[in-house]
């Protein structure tokens, strides 16, 4: 296996896309798993099976930042992976029940893998390999509790488990200050396409809104209104992001210098990253129910579900944005205000209505940081003019 000079970038392989799929799967999963347990417990379980997910998607991704997909050897480990997860991923609805031990031998050898493509890629001599190495440590001590913690029930396994995201996220902390291989460009991309599936789940809702409505007879006023929010309400997520987030989150890395942009790539994309993911799944299963009960009141469980997962996505944003470019997302911000406020005073409403109110609070949003930024971006540039005149 070639790996290119760290100043080569590259697109994403298709394999890394079949490598997705899996996750496809696993993303439903965690919906279906919030939507049949709308509570505190529901919630808490299915926070702890995405962060371990998301840790074995984020490892291969550094993998394949590192080492190019288009080589045979690697999309050999990519197909491999891809059926490894394709279980793991199976499991997570029965992962604190009778699918525990399939889900932590699962996530345990896609992690494997993936440090185990980094050490065997790079030069034993170079400072890659050796930060590979001193990750190797905590991430064989994590990855001993996950499979530990599939062969126990209850809360030991739970305890296992946060133990094991806790070490991992120490270790990912402590090997920050080591040299690593980070194309921008393949980074950017592969965060943004993991985005794409996790919006999906949001189409997926629509889909099963719309296979019972025909199984009930017919797709009622109501629920094509509802159908049209939620299409809007994704269109809304998407456009947030990759409008103006995706380009200006590469920019800013393409600026950063060798040793400062494996740290930046930690905070701004594994780190950051997560939120944006998580608030998606979590907001499609509110819109899931809003969907099959749309004119129906929305329970206090989906109401704040709803609240959460746009608060994790634009939190997530603002975190990123902020890492990057030192600036704040204040309209953003405000929406988040205004969404919180709505869920209290909603209590009474059809669910229909409440994803419209939130589908004009975004529009509003975006459309007041869109008039500012131009607004800014056109000073800047008159004041440059000016100055090239002087």
């Amino acid at each position: 296996m070639s790996v290119p000079e760290s100043g080569e970038d590259f697109t994403a392989d298709p394999v890394e896309l079949f490598f997705d799929l899996a996750f496809v799967f696993a993303f439903s999963q965690l919906v279906a798993h919030l939507v049949h347990h709308p509570n505190w417990t529901g919630a808490w379980e299915a926070a702890l099976l995405f962060a371990i997910l998301w840790l074995a998607w984020s490892w291969f991704t550094w993998a394949a930042n590192a080492v190019p997909g288009n080589q045979r050897p690697v999309r050999a480990m990519f197909l491999v992976a891809t059926a490894v997860t394709v279980p793991m991923a199976a499991s997570v609805g029965t992962a604190f029940g009778s699918g525990g031990l399939t889900f932590a031998l699962s996530g345990a050898a896609i992690m494997l893998m993936s440090i185990g493509l980094q050490i065997l890629a790079l030069d034993n001599d170079s400072a890659m390999f050796q930060a590979a190495m001193k990750l190797t440590a905590p991430v064989l001590l994590s990855l001993l509790l996950l499979v530990i913690g599939g062969f126990v029930d209850g809360d030991a396994r739970v305890a296992l488990w946060v133990a094991m995201v806790v070490i991992t996220l120490l270790g990912t902390a402590a090997a920050g200050s080591g040299e690593w291989i980070v194309r921008t460009g393949h980074f950017a991309e592969r965060h943004g396409l993991i985005l794409i599936i996790a919006l999906g789940e949001v189409i997926v809702a629509i889909g099963i809104a719309v296979v019972q409505g025909l199984d009930e007879g017919g797709l009622t006023s109501m629920l094509r209104i509802a159908m049209t929010a939620a299409g809007v309400f994704a269109g809304l997520l998407w456009w947030s992001y990759f409008d103006r987030v995706l380009p200006a989150l590469e920019h800013r890395g393409e600026q950063e210098e060798a040793l400062a942009l494996g740290r930046y790539a930690r905070d701004v994309y594994t780190w950051a990253h997560a939120p944006i993911i998580a608030g998606v799944i979590t907001a499609a299963a509110a819109v899931e129910e809003i969907l099959l009960h749309p004119g129906e009141p929305l329970h206090s469980e989906f109401r704040w579900m709803f609240v959460i997962g746009i608060g994790l996505y634009f939190g997530g944003i603002a975190i990123s944005v902020f890492r990057a470019w030192r600036a704040l997302a204040f309209e953003r911000l405000g929406a988040l205000v205004v969404i919180v406020v709505l869920m209290l005073v909603s209590g009474s409403w059809d669910g229909v209505w409440l994803l419209i109110a939130v589908d004009v609070t975004l529009l509003v949003a975006l459309v007041l940081e869109n008039v500012r930024v131009e607004s800014r971006t056109r000073e800047q540039a008159e004041d440059f003019a000016e100055q090239l005149d002087a």
